[in-house]
């Protein structure tokens, strides 16, 4: 295994032979393995180890024996106590997802802080095996069955390519030490189960069972490459980028087909799973849309929106009714002039008197209403304005509104309202003008 791990090196991960880099070590015999073989070759890393918190005293001896352990191999050693409980609650995650969003952004500040090249992980061809069946049943398409990366921009897992019998074997021989994590026996989890109950029956099977694996799953990464490729050049004719949202555009996504499948690598990174819905988009009304936990998706009449759920702010600016300009949310410049100009979309002229305590500037919200300029008295729902003038959902939610109490006065840049208008009563007239 030793010549073999050194070969894959040199092949695959040069950079390690010259670089020093992270060990990840928890103390069992994956990691302890992968500190020996990295020792034996002569490579220069240093240790971090992560204390979830989790098993008590047992925690704490594991702690104990990777410090040792970096002791004696004159490795330079990391730890960090982590409330993995209360992160899970407060971030409403699972221990499991809790426990590795905290030591990957506690390796990366190590990494960084200390210069090293990358983070090293002992993954291997098992925990492949499991993260694939995990993945299989919860349908996560083809991306989910491909397996961990063996690098990533500061990750590299350099024993994917060896399996849980073959580092046992090793260990044997050297007649290493480690630790047995109790919750690995645990049924509860899914991979648990998946480890001691559904893997034995699958290498029962066939003699060859992992290598067979393993090379299935290399077929279905160079699949995956092959689809990349194509998904980017269809993104290319039919993705265009906005400031903060992303054009699909309708015509040529109608004519894919199979259309779910084509949905779902388009569209499968951003969260979406319910590819009926998403298909039902093409053909819906304008306005119609899909959530996903992050993004979402919504049909206008050409092309449909793609952007981030945007989080919920109360978004309320109120100033003083004097002279100057104003630079926040927008930029505005507000005067008192003695007659009416040019008037435009992006000029407001209003009879001050009717502007009571000061302007309020804020996003229109549902219900808002207004009196359009020039209708004389006529009331309508801002919300029909914007049907009416094909106002797309990512404009809607970006409108700014100045009020005067709770009245509409303007929607910046696009009308006023009448009851605000200069009359041949004005005796002091506001000028707002907007400033691109």
């Amino acid at each position: 295994m030793l010549k073999k791990f050194k070969e894959q090196l040199e092949g695959k991960f040069p950079e390690l032979l010259i670089k020093p880099f992270l060990l990840a070590c928890s103390g069992g015999a994956d990691s302890v393995v992968l500190v020996h073989l990295c020792k034996q070759i002569g490579l220069e890393f240093a240790i971090a180890h992560a204390h979830f918190g989790l098993r008590g005293e047992e925690s704490d001896q594991d702690e104990v024996f990777v410090k040792n352990l970096s002791k004696n191999y004159n490795s330079k050693y990391f730890v960090k106590h982590f409330k993995t409980e209360e992160y899970a609650t407060n971030n409403k995650v699972s221990i499991q997802v809790a426990a590795r969003e905290l030591r990957y952004v506690w390796f990366e500040e190590i990494r960084r802080a200390e210069n090293l090249s990358y983070c090293v992980t002992a993954h291997h061809a098992d925990d492949n095996l499991e993260t694939f069946l995990i993945n299989l049943s919860r349908g996560t398409g083809i991306r989910g069955l491909i397996g961990i990366p063996e690098k990533s921009e500061v990750l590299i897992r350099p024993m994917l390519n060896f399996t849980r019998k073959e580092i046992l074997e090793y260990a044997g021989e050297y007649h290493l030490v480690w630790r047995e994590d109790s919750s690995n026996l645990e049924k509860k989890y899914l991979r648990n189960k998946i480890r001691h109950d559904v893997i034995p029956a699958l290498k029962s099977l066939h003699p060859g069972f992992m290598d067979n694996f393993k090379q299935s799953q290399g077929f279905l990464r160079d699949s995956n490459t092959i689809l990349d490729n194509h998904l980017h050049a269809v993104k290319e004719s039919c993705f265009q980028e906005e400031e903060g949202w992303i054009k699909i555009k309708l015509g040529p996504l109608t004519k894919l087909s199979p259309k779910r499948a084509y949905l779902h690598g388009l569209l499968g990174s951003y969260g979406f799973k319910e590819w009926a819905d998403v298909e039902g988009l093409l053909t819906a009304i304008p306005g119609k849309q899909v959530l996903s936990d992050t993004h979402r998706l919504v049909k206008a009449r050409k092309y449909l929106i793609l952007q981030e759920i945007p989080e919920e702010k109360n978004e309320q600016y109120s100033f003083q009714l004097t002279t100057g300009s104003i630079r926040e949310p927008l930029r505005l410049l507000v005067e008192e002039v003695e007659a009416m100009g040019a008037q435009s979309e992006k000029v407001l002229y209003a009879d001050k008197e009717t502007l009571k305590d000061g302007i309020t500037i804020r996003k229109w919200k549902k219900g808002d209403y207004f009196y359009p300029f020039g209708m004389r008295g006529q009331r309508k729902l801002l919300s029909k304005y914007f049907k009416d003038e094909k106002l797309d959902l990512n404009a809607k939610e970006n409108q700014w509104l100045l009020c005067s109490n709770q009245d509409v006065v303007w929607v910046i840049g696009r009308r006023s309202d009448e009851r605000f208008k200069v009359t041949g009563k004005t005796k002091k007239i506001i000028k707002i003008t907007l400033s691109t």
